[in-house]
């Protein structure tokens, strides 16, 4: 197991966000947690990745617990967090945005490089030298995803990767996400979109008014239109 949430708690100033958050994630596994807007999903990704840390409960990375440990140790640890807002650096080309991820971590191997990047993402070697503020919303998505890559991260945070791009770009994104899969990496995504979480993932877990309300295989997800129909219709 590589991540694991225990009965977590997290709030901001007086208001209760997380009740006790449990779940896991096993290395090589596509895990999605999903849920309405406002539900919890981000939070959950901010209490694991430490910017906002929680009042009650235990997050284990890979059998260590990094509960209480800053953001750039967890980083260092090899968590990569892809953010919704994506926040990258607009006036840097998408090469110098690259670089910026560079890590050279002695856990990370070998790991990712230039080349390896601008073979996932085709479209970020076209753009090599254009500044990362002058792509669109889905060119800037994949390079704030490839950017957490080039650290080498043992698991990925992928902070609803689909929000506001078009139909083809989400098809890209797909599959990216299960190339990065056949490859053997981790990831912990958000999402709303079912059709895509059924694509990419290996399990579920719903997110509602900050409790995880369900849990189940991606096949049994499936085909269960109740708790789709409960939880995640608008």
């Amino acid at each position: 197991m590589i991540l694991e949430m225990r009965d977590v708690h997290t709030f901001y100033g007086t208001s209760h966000v997380l009740f006790g958050v449990s779940l896991n994630v096993d290395r090589g596994e596509v895990v999605c947690l999903m849920g309405r807007n406002g539900a919890g999903k981000s939070t959950t990704f901010r209490t694991v990745m430490g910017l906002t840390p929680p009042r009650a409960g235990t997050v284990l990375f890979q059998g260590k617990d990094v509960t209480r440990l800053k953001v750039h140790t967890k980083a260092r640890l090899g968590i990569g967090y892809v953010p919704e807002d994506r926040q990258i650096f607009p006036d840097l080309t998408v090469r110098e945005n690259l670089d910026i991820g560079r890590s050279s971590g002695i856990h990370r191997g070998d790991g990712w490089n230039i080349d390896g990047i601008y073979g996932l993402f085709p479209v970020l070697e076209k753009y090599d030298r254009k500044p990362g503020g002058k792509l669109s919303g889905g060119e800037q998505q994949m390079l704030t995803i490839a950017r957490t890559l080039m650290g080498n991260p043992e698991l990925i945070l992928l902070d609803e990767p689909t929000e506001g791009l078009a139909p083809v770009i989400v098809i890209a994104l797909k599959e990216m996400i299960l190339r990065l899969k056949e490859m053997g990496t981790t990831i912990l995504l958000s999402e709303q979109n079912v059709k895509f979480a059924v694509k990419v993932s290996d399990r579920v877990f719903i997110i509602d008014h900050g409790a995880i309300r369900y849990r189940n295989d991606i096949d049994g997800f499936r085909s269960d239109e109740a708790a789709q129909k409960k939880y995640l219709a608008v």
